[in-house]
């Protein structure tokens, strides 16, 4: 198959190719296009043929459940059934935008997107371009993330077609996107509503608005889910880099003591080594293949290159990644469940207390 590839000017956006888009979409084929958090892999989400192609393209298990995304609220009736009061405000509140819920399914939404529940993950992201291409193709797309299954998710275009390039069938290119992580997963089946992933959209912003939220201690457990997964991301390693990644957690000083220790080690050892920094402290290492992240006063920055960096240490066949640790401020969770999914979770606490 030849993937087609259309480069999107955001400001003057061309509806030819988005026209073209919808209809491989309409006719059962796949599309990669960019979301506010990350590119998504779409299908028709009402179609079971067409989601079965998103597994087979990314290699992603059957039981891992699509996420729906619509461009309009009124679209959320015809495919979940007892919304509660409760998603209503937080869709008024957050949508478009970041953040996907899971209600009870309607029959319209195969079992084959939904990874054989009966719930459906719906959200509806603010990108411009994810937005019209939903609308002209029937309101409808399942889309996980453009990568194949395990490996960093894509935030620009050059990133889906390493990926997918002859897989699928077209990629609208908008360029870099903007968040860098996947959207906050939150269950509206349960009550208290409980975060099954963790994003932008935090436990405090949800709690703002509705009251409790409970949050799946999984989310920065070692433990693996023995269930079905009820949201993507929840059993399997995801997001993770060729390399082997391990993360560094303590006092700031002993964490880049060991990091430069363990680093020394591995080069001596004739292997390639790559260093997760921040702004603050990329100057302090002086050896390895060192990047920063972001900024720490900053924090977006640092889910914004999360992947990017990730993917770029994949560029450099480095056998093995040290990564300092993230788990403060608003994005602190979310940051450290994609480095622990990407880590296997092997993690080294360093005594000293956390940074």
């Amino acid at each position: 198959m030849d993937t087609i590839q259309r480069k999107i000017d955001m400001e003057h956006m061309d509806k030819e190719a988005i026209e073209e888009a919808a209809r491989i979409l309409i006719q059962g084929g796949l599309v990669a296009f960019p979301t506010e958090t990350v590119y998504g892999l779409g299908a028709n989400a009402l179609d079971a043929n067409a989601s079965s192609k998103i597994y087979e393209a990314k290699g992603r298990p059957s039981d891992n459940p699509l996420i729906v995304h619509i461009a309009e609220l009124n679209a959320l009736d015809k495919i979940a059934e007892a919304i509660p009061k409760k998603a209503l405000l937080l869709a008024n509140e957050f949508w478009p935008g970041p953040l996907t819920m899971i209600f009870h399914k309607k029959n319209i939404v195969p079992l084959g997107t939904t990874g054989g529940l009966n719930t459906v993950a719906v959200r509806m992201p603010s990108h411009k371009l994810a937005l019209a291409l939903i609308k002209a193709s029937g309101g409808y797309i399942a889309a996980p993330s453009a990568n194949t299954s395990g490996r960093p998710s894509p935030t620009k275009a050059s990133h889906v077609a390493e990926d997918m390039e002859g897989r699928i069938d077209m990629i609208l290119d908008g360029g870099m996107v903007g968040i860098g992580i996947e959207s906050t997963i939150v269950d509206m089946t349960s009550e208290p509503p409980m975060i099954l992933r963790p994003g932008y959209i935090n436990q405090e912003m949800l709690e703002s608005v509705i009251g409790e939220v409970a949050v799946d201690k999984t989310i920065l457990a070692e433990e693996e889910l023995k269930d079905r997964p009820k949201a993507p991301g929840m059993r399997y390693k995801h997001y993770a880099p060729k390399g082997e990644l391990t993360i560094l957690e303590g006092e700031e000083e002993s964490v880049i003591r060991e990091i430069t220790r363990l680093t020394k080690e591995k080069i001596e050892q004739n292997y390639k080594v790559g260093i997760i920094a921040t702004d603050e402290t990329i100057d302090r290492y002086e050896a390895g293949q060192v990047k920063s992240i972001g900024n720490r006063s900053d924090e977006e920055t640092i889910s914004h290159n999360l992947y990017n960096v990730l993917r770029e240490f994949d560029e450099l066949k480095v056998d093995f990644i040290y990564s300092e640790s993230f788990s403060d401020g608003k994005l602190g969770v979310a940051i450290m469940n994609r480095l622990l999914k990407a880590a296997g979770h092997k993690i080294i606490h360093i005594e000293g207390g956390k940074k």
